[in-house]
């Protein structure tokens, strides 16, 4: 289960692995502190076992930015294909158009071919 929470801390947290809600702590001065005000995101419910979060704010925040430009760098590319999709678009609307009027015309053809077969029939019949 160890492994599953280290995997899991990813970006900025929501939730820690054990369902406790995160916190923003900031680490105060101690007496050999190198790094006085080093800000984590950390499990209410953290303990120093190992499955709880307490994952330095700056890697969670870097995490997340790289995460949201990998985002925006695809949705950029759909937006690039916007234009290219409009225009196919166009183009199989003059084309369904074009079918629907080829189809009035062969309704026409073969109701006038219908009638012609009636008339036939009447002659050949009568």
């Amino acid at each position: 289960m160890l492994s599953y929470t280290c995997d899991s801390e990813y970006g900025i947290p929501r939730r820690c692995a054990c369902g406790g809600r995160i916190i923003d702590e900031v680490r105060v001065k101690q007496e050999y502190d190198t790094q006085p005000g080093k800000r984590f995101f950390t499990c209410a419910n953290h303990e120093a076992d190992g499955f709880h979060y307490h994952q330095p704010w700056v890697i969670g925040v870097h995490e997340q930015i790289e995460s949201l430009t990998k985002r925006l760098e695809e949705a950029e590319q759909l937006l690039n294909l916007i234009p290219s999709l409009k225009n196919q678009i166009e183009t199989l609307e003059a084309q369904a158009s074009g079918l629907t009027r080829q189809v009035d015309r062969l309704t026409a053809e073969v109701y006038n071919l219908t009638v012609q077969v009636a008339d036939l029939e009447k002659l050949c019949f009568e």
